[in-house]
């Protein structure tokens, strides 16, 4: 059965009744959900029940997390809401770190848990959870559903809320007797709630008049931009910014591809671990145009000390990020790609040609100390040379979705992305184990891209599980694990501030090659650098899903790195050949 023809604000009485399980599938046809993500349980065995008759794709996974982070993959290749299903209790609160994980990066999702029945809650039932009640501080709204009649506008409400203003993760909890209880379906015509609260904000034409003055009379601009220009769409016109300015653009780690690397103004990702000439260009511009992004602290390094000589203007959606963390001189609030339309016919071409020129120069001095300009002679293999290689095989066009941690940096330092959307990771929360499950989610959001799944030995063992979804749906997913026998980025602080202290980073693994193939997909080990190009190929040639074991270095260090606390500009850095490291 398909969804019903109904008018979209048909009375109660012309609608037929249908259980809440149905409505529940209904509201979800009418948002065009096509996929959803779960795992079965006592609460939502009516949602299961009813969910044959509706053409929707249902994907079991393994861990109601792997739903979490799945349907958080598939929002966000796609841009559409990616939807999550469990059951209550411990199905529930398996959701929770894949809702924080889209909480922290703005990513619209809705997650449908079920509940005991009404007159349970509250009597610690077999499998009670309050679910709403522990979400509160990781949604941006909750629901509790305990009646029929309110599943279909509690859900059209819950997918405005989740992909409208900056968006984010909804849970709409919903008891079992409300799923077994028949009502007519309605479906309000138009939201009954805001998408957000905005407060008050300077009028667009004066904001705008006074950042076109420091746009005018700066001499060494810069752009930092951020995810909110991948979620407007708004690359195309940030191409237009810079065509017509000519002012460089330094990318946060969400924000990459938001620019085409391939641009020269495009000078890479800055913050914590981000190229050096990109930070010291930061602590040198004399004007911030911030687009997008939220001065997170591991893109700013010590505040009282970030951009110290630059003016600052803040294009940004939600105005609670707007002098939180950084002030500025000009702040615009609304959509990135609404204020660029106004603000881009007003600008006057220029050229930051000597601006340009100074920052190059420190970008080749930079690239000496690079471990591909300068490979080592001890025949071992680096993350970063596997992530180069990857690069170069799939020639910049694959979707690489990263998990957390050294091999995360590598992917943003030697990766080179030159579209929106193309980089799928976990920036705001660091989640390890993201990468697998939000890949099985990208995948079926954009089933002809060609996907790779970078991780690390650690990262990979909390979410293996997942492989079976792959083998279970016949995913052409590629697996590029980044092994070097540690929970590496702990180890690389605890190298750095803690005297070497090797405490509890030392990880035992399975033969990931064979814990491939136990789930029947091929599994591949590579421990030299010649062997990496081939095994990448080999692995692009098959038809479904492939894990490659990338034995590397063991105490590689990500350079640079700005130490917590630190300026932005007070990097370490790697030791050029002959220096000791």
């Amino acid at each position: 059965m398909n969804a019903l023809t109904l008018p979209i604000d048909a009375p109660p009485d012309a609608a037929p009744r249908m259980t809440g399980a149905e409505m529940v599938w209904e509201a979800l046809t009418r948002e065009g959900v096509d996929t959803i993500f779960g795992y079965p349980g006592g609460c939502v065995m009516p949602l299961y029940d009813a969910l044959p008759r509706y053409g929707i794709h249902h994907v079991l996974v393994r861990h109601e997390q792997g739903a979490a982070h799945m349907a958080d993959g598939y929002a966000r290749a796609s841009g559409k809401v990616g939807v999550a299903l469990a059951t209550s209790g411990p199905g529930a609160t398996n959701l929770v770190t894949g809702i924080a994980t889209a909480m922290l990066d703005s990513i619209p999702m809705v997650c449908i848990t079920g509940q005991v029945p009404s007159h349970l809650i509250g009597t610690d039932a077999f499998q009670e959870v309050d679910i709403t009640g522990v979400t509160l501080p990781i949604t941006k709204h909750n629901y509790l559903v305990t009646r029929a009649e309110d599943i279909g506008p509690t859900l059209r409400e819950a997918f405005h809320l989740a992909r409208e203003g900056r968006p984010g993760p909804v849970v709409v909890d919903i008891t079992k007797d409300a799923q077994l209880g028949e009502a007519p379906f309605t479906w309000p015509e138009r939201r009954a709630r805001p998408a957000h609260r905005a407060e008050p904000a300077p009028a667009l034409a004066d904001t705008l008049g006074a950042a076109l003055d420091l746009i005018a009379t700066a001499e060494r601009p810069l752009i930092l931009a951020g995810q909110g220009i991948i979620a407007a769409g708004a690359s195309d016109l940030l191409q237009a910014l810079v065509d017509r300015t000519d002012i460089p653009v330094a990318c946060t780690l969400l924000g990459l591809g938001a620019l085409p690397t391939s641009d020269p103004r495009h000078l890479g990702m800055l913050g914590m671990h981000g190229e050096a000439w990109v930070n010291r260009a930061v602590q040198q511009a004399d004007l911030i145009i911030a687009l997008g992004m939220r001065f997170d602290d591991r893109v700013t390094g010590r505040l009282a000390t970030f951009a110290p000589r630059a003016r600052k203007i803040h294009v940004e959606l939600d105005p609670a990020e707007v002098n939180k963390n950084v002030r500025v001189d000009v702040p615009i609030i609304g959509d990135v790609a609404a204020v660029l339309r106004d603000l881009l016919p007003r600008l006057p071409e220029r050229r930051c040609t000597s601006w340009r020129e100074e920052i190059d120069a420190a970008r080749a001095d930079s690239r000496r100390r690079d471990i591909i300009a300068t490979p080592p002679r001890d025949g071992r293999l680096y993350g970063a040379q596997v992530l180069h290689d990857l690069w170069r095989a799939t020639e910049g066009r694959a979707l690489i979705v990263s998990d957390v941690g050294q091999h995360q940096m590598w992917e943003a330092q030697y990766y080179h992305h030159d579209t929106p959307r193309s980089l799928l990771t976990s920036g705001g929360l660091g989640t390890m184990g993201f990468a697998l499950p939000a890949a099985i989610g990208a995948k079926l959001a954009r089933p002809d891209d060609e996907v790779w799944v970078v991780v690390g030995d650690g990262g990979f063992q909390m979410t293996a599980a997942e492989l079976s979804t792959c083998a279970q749906e016949g995913l052409n997913i590629n697996v590029a694990i980044i092994n070097n026998g540690y929970l590496g980025m702990v180890r690389q602080w605890q190298a750095l501030f803690f005297e070497g202290r090797e405490i509890a980073t030392p990880i035992g693994q399975p033969d990931f090659a064979k814990l491939s193939e136990a789930h029947g997909l091929p599994g591949l080990r590579v421990e030299r650098r010649e062997d990496v190009l081939p095994a990448i190929e080999r692995a692009r040639r098959h038809p479904g899903t492939v894990v490659i074991d990338f034995r590397v270095v063991q105490q590689d260090i990500v350079y640079p790195m700005v130490p917590a606390g630190a300026d932005l500009d007070d990097m370490l850095r790697r030791p050029e050949a002959g220096e000791e490291a």
